[in-house]
C-alpha cells in the first residue's frame, strides 16, 4: 500500500493522497515545484535569495552560534523605519520551557524544534518613556496614525531578520497564530503596556527545505498609472497556473465542512451552487480548499470585537477618540 503522509490542519486532517498522477501537497503543506524551473542565473546572490525564499519548518538540533545570531538581528535594526523612531522591540527566546508553550500556545509543534523564537512587537512603552524623559509630548498609543505604520516598521524588521538568516544559511517561518493567545503571550514574556505582539518568527539551520513555491507573476500583481481589473479568463488561468497542482480529493467529511461553512456565510443557495461547482469539477479547488477548510470563511471573522478589547488591554486605544491627558508635575518633597 502506497504510504500516505498526513498534513495537520485547523479542523482536521488533509491527506496528501494522488489526483490525476501529480503530487498534492508538499510535506509542510504547501505547492512543490520542479527545480528546473528555478537555475542560478541571477544577477546577484541577493536576487538569489529573495526569488529562493521558503518557509522552514524543519530544523536540525544545532545552536546557532551568538556572533551569527546578533549579526542577523542587528539587520534588522537597520531596516526602513519611518522617522527612524524604530517602534519595535524583539523578544528572543531560546530556552526549550518557553519554546515549549509557545508551540502549544501556536497549535504547531514544530515551533518547539526551532532553536530561536523571535518575538516582533510594536513597542510605544519604550518610545514613551523616552518623550517622558525628555519633556516631550506623545500620544502614539492613542493615535491610529502611529499604530499603522509602527506595524508595518516591525514588520519590516522582521523580514530584515529573515532575509539575513537566509544568506548565512539559516531558515526560517512566520507564525501569526500569536493572535490567538495575546494574553497568554503577555503574561509569558512580561510585556508591559504599550507593547503588543505581531508575529512569530522561528529560526534555525533546515534539517529539510521545501522548494520554493508558484506565485502570481508581475503582470498580474502590478499595476501600470492605475487598477487594472483582470478579466475572468485572465483572473481563472493566473490562478489556475499557480494552483495547478491543489485538486483536493471529495470525501464525505470534507464536502459537508464545505457545505457548512458557504451556509454559514453566503446562505442554503450558495452552499448548493458550490457543492454542485465540486461534483461537476471532481475535486475541491483550490480556492474552496483555502477558504472552505483551510482558512475557514465562517472562521476567520470571529472574534473581531475581542481583539479591539485586547487592544485595550495593552494600552492602546487609537480606535477611541482622543481625549487629551493633562499632566502635573510631582510634589517635591518637602525640605
Amino acid at each position: 500500500m502506497e504510504k500516505v503522509s498526513t498534513l495537520k490542519y485547523s479542523r482536521y486532517n488533509v491527506h496528501s493522497d494522488k489526483m490525476a498522477d501529480k503530487p498534492f501537497l508538499s510535506y509542510d503543506g504547501k505547492l512543490s515545484q520542479s527545480r528546473d524551473e528555478f537555475v542560478d542565473g541571477y544577477p546577484n546572490g541577493t536576487m538569489k535569495i529573495l526569488f529562493e525564499r521558503v518557509s522552514v519548518r524543519d530544523f536540525l538540533d544545532k545552536k546557532i552560534p551568538e556572533d551569527i545570531l546578533r549579526l542577523i538581528l542587528a539587520a534588522g535594526t537597520h531596516s526602513a523605519s519611518a522617522g527612524n523612531i524604530q517602534p519595535y522591540s524583539i523578544i528572543k527566546i531560546e530556552e526549550d520551557e518557553k519554546r515549549k508553550r509557545l508551540a502549544e500556545l501556536c497549535g504547531q509543534a514544530f515551533i518547539a524544534r526551532a532553536p530561536v523564537l523571535l518575538m516582533f512587537c510594536i513597542d510605544f512603552h519604550r518610545i514613551g518613556r523616552w518623550a517622558n524623559l525628555e519633556v516631550a509630548p506623545f500620544t502614539a498609543a492613542s493615535s491610529f496614525r502611529h499604530f499603522w505604520v509602527s506595524f508595518q516598521d516591525t514588520i519590516i524588521c522582521a523580514q530584515n531578520v529573515c532575509t539575513a538568516a537566509d544568506s548565512v544559511g539559516l531558515g526560517s517561518v512566520y507564525i501569526g497564530s500569536v493572535l490567538d493567545c495575546f494574553s497568554q503571550i503577555r503574561k509569558m514574556l512580561k510585556l508591559p503596556d504599550r507593547v503588543f505582539p505581531v508575529v512569530l518568527v522561528c529560526i534555525g539551520y533546515p534539517k529539510t527545505k521545501p522548494l520554493p513555491q508558484k506565485k502570481l507573476g508581475v503582470d498580474v500583481i502590478v499595476h501600470s498609472k492605475e487598477y487594472r481589473e483582470l478579466d475572468d479568463k485572465e483572473l481563472i488561468e493566473a490562478f489556475n497556473k499557480k494552483y495547478e497542482r491543489i485538486k483536493v480529493k471529495i470525501n464525505e467529511e470534507r464536502l459537508k465542512t464545505v457545505k457548512k461553512v458557504c451556509k454559514k456565510v453566503h446562505g442554503d443557495e450558495f452552499a448548493k451552487k458550490c457543492c454542485e461547482r465540486i461534483e461537476k469539477q471532481g475535486y475541491i479547488n483550490a480556492a474552496q480548499y483555502y477558504f472552505g477548510l483551510h482558512y475557514s470563511a465562517d472562521l476567520m471573522p470571529q472574534g473581531n470585537d475581542k481583539f479591539v478589547k485586547f487592544m485595550e488591554k495593552f494600552g492602546f486605544n487609537w480606535f477611541q477618540k482622543f481625549l487629551p491627558e493633562v499632566r502635573h508635575s510631582k510634589n517635591k518633597a518637602n525640605r
